[in-house]
């Protein structure tokens, strides 16, 4: 699968990486990451990484913006961390040659003409690590420090289940191959403003929960704009809350008034909570996932229903200790 890859990569000079939309750490860094190992192994190709982003991670590098790819011809689309078509931000793009998929969330659908997918592994950041080592592509301590920080957040600091054998063997590599600054690269990943501090602490004040387990926060536009923040930085602080005992699965809501939509973001304890966002044309990762609503009418009907799959879990859990 992975020469399969390089050569269709080798056979194009227009190649567009795009992801999903809401961007966070693994999103971008898998885009980016992959765009600077072809460049480095290419220099003469064309290669953009394009999607809307957010500052906080610019880090890793800035996405392509202005390009008219109706006027460029013989384009590839590798498309990362996405498992189905309805979520790949790339409004820009209308056609292309060719399609590659790169992904580690259960399978949703069949949309690219190339799909590399493993559920099995921490993060798109980690496939791309693997692509690259295993062709001909070029790793240095620049792509290698990129991809290292999509691990990083995709696995909460290698807090999460999906930190496996495989990746601590595959960040023992990019510490001892390629010498790279995991202190840097935890500053620019977690250093944050107070503006964002404030912000978690009215998340935490104002944090509800029901019986059943399930904690929640609405935020409307107003509270958006009274910290002066991101409206997706509430989706970004949600590892934040990971401890609390009393939840199995919380979830943020927040109202995006430029994009006039609600942004949910969702995890779990326990609870598979995956199917119930795909119902709200939304998805993810069993523990992990979000979607993005028209109104808090239906952010209501979504948190009732994981109120719901919450109730169901202990019943069960209840059960088989029983």
């Amino acid at each position: 699968m992975y020469n399969e890859i390089f050569e269709r990569i080798k056979k194009y000079n227009n190649i567009v990486i795009a992801r999903h939309i809401g961007v966070d750490p693994d999103a971008m860094a898998s885009a980016v990451g992959l765009k600077k190992s072809i460049l480095a192994t290419f220099p003469d190709k064309h290669v953009y990484a394009i999607g809307n982003g957010s500052a906080r991670f610019n880090f890793m590098g800035h996405l392509d913006k202005g390009y008219d790819f109706d006027q460029i011809d013989d384009i590839l689309l590798i498309i990362t961390d996405t498992p189905d078509s309805k979520r790949v931000d790339k409004e820009e793009l209308t056609h292309y040659e060719e399609s590659i998929k790169i992904d580690h969330h259960p399978f949703m659908e069949k949309f690219c003409d190339i799909e590399h997918i493993d559920p099995t592994i921490s993060s798109a950041s980690e496939l791309v690590y693997d692509l690259v080592e295993n062709t001909d592509l070029v790793m240095n301590k620049d792509v290698a420090e990129t991809l290292f920080a999509g691990i990083v957040g995709d696995t909460n600091r290698f807090l999460f289940g999906n930190s496996i054998d495989k990746t601590f063997s595959v960040v023992s590599q990019m510490v001892s191959k390629y010498n790279i600054d995991i202190t840097k690269i935890y500053h620019n990943l977690y250093n944050r403003p107070l503006t964002e501090v404030n912000f978690f602490g009215y998340m935490a004040t104002n944090m509800a929960a029901t019986e059943n387990g399930l904690g929640y926060i609405k935020i409307n536009k107003d509270i958006v704009s009274e910290y002066k923040v991101d409206p997706s930085q509430s989706g970004n602080l949600i590892n934040e809350f990971n401890n609390i005992q009393e939840f199995l699965v919380w979830v943020t809501a927040t109202e995006d008034d430029k994009n006039k939509v609600i942004r949910v973001s969702a995890r779990s304890r326990g609870p598979v909570i995956n199917k119930t966002l795909e119902k709200y044309n939304g998805g993810g990762h069993a523990m992990a996932s979000g979607a993005k609503l028209a109104t808090f009418d239906e952010v209501d009907k979504l948190l009732a229903d994981l109120d719901e799959l919450c109730k169901k879990y202990k019943e069960e859990s209840d059960n088989n200790e029983n």
